[in-house]
């Protein structure tokens, strides 16, 4: 059984395709690349991807689309999105449809890889500590927070997380009525505190304030030019 690293590739633009498959393999991954979003599903039956890299424009069915359907199936599979498109919209509409992560064309290959690595280790860690742990419960207002399950639950009403997602909450969870700077969150998060990144911490963060929502006993506050304060009254 092959110990590489195995990456799901899809891209309809071949020469680009060629290119990225190939320094991905010289770089010691296990690459399957596919030109459309029709019959992705079975091949991920199949082929068991560690990761998947998905360009977001392809024929036949479109990358968000072809997310959804792998977040459907096998959640804790990690997606990155490879787009031309910069909008904020478009960010949120690649999160929201699954994404761990967003990468805007053109993109150096040692931009992918390191984005591929780092999802790759924050993924093994929430498997090790999801398995390792405790059915852990942290009580956040009216909300039952299950780190080691990536769920938040809001009485019958059970929300899945995705691994970023959980480790975003759980460090807000861990500084109840305490500042925490953006620095600090996006090391712990995503490894670096790069603009990049950044931005995409602030999709997270919307989303997270949309998930708790139900609750006006809990409020994400914004320190401009600093971090954040989670406000819970017990």
């Amino acid at each position: 059984m092959s110990s590489k690293t195995k990456i799901l590739y899809v891209e309809d633009e071949l020469y680009l395709g060629k290119i990225v498959k190939e320094s991905l393999e010289s770089r010691d991954f296990e690459v399957k690349m596919l030109m459309d979003g029709l019959n992705v599903l079975p091949i991920v039956e199949d082929f068991q991807p560690h990761i998947c890299v998905l360009d977001v424009m392809l024929p036949k069915k479109d990358g968000f689309t072809v997310g959804q359907e792998i977040r459907s199936r096998q959640p804790d599979l990690p997606i990155i999105y490879l787009t031309a498109k910069n909008q904020l919209q478009d960010i949120i509409k690649g999160f929201d449809s699954g994404g761990n992560d967003y990468i805007k064309k053109p993109f150096s290959m040692e931009e992918l890889i390191i984005r591929i690595n780092n999802i790759l280790k924050l993924s093994k860690q929430g498997i090790k500590e999801n398995a390792n742990g405790s059915d852990s419960i942290i009580s956040l207002g009216s909300y039952h927070f299950y780190p080691n399950k990536f769920e938040l639950r809001l009485q019958d009403e059970v929300r899945k997380l995705s691994n970023r997602e959980t480790q975003l909450l759980k460090i807000f969870a861990n500084h109840k009525n305490q500042t925490i700077s953006r620095k600090d969150i996006l090391l712990k998060v995503w490894g670096d505190d790069s603009i990049f990144n950044s931005r995409n911490m602030d999709v997270y963060i919307k989303k997270i304030r949309a998930y708790l929502k139900h609750d006006n006993n809990l409020e994400i506050v914004t320190l401009k030019g600093f971090g954040y304060h989670f406000v819970v009254e017990e």
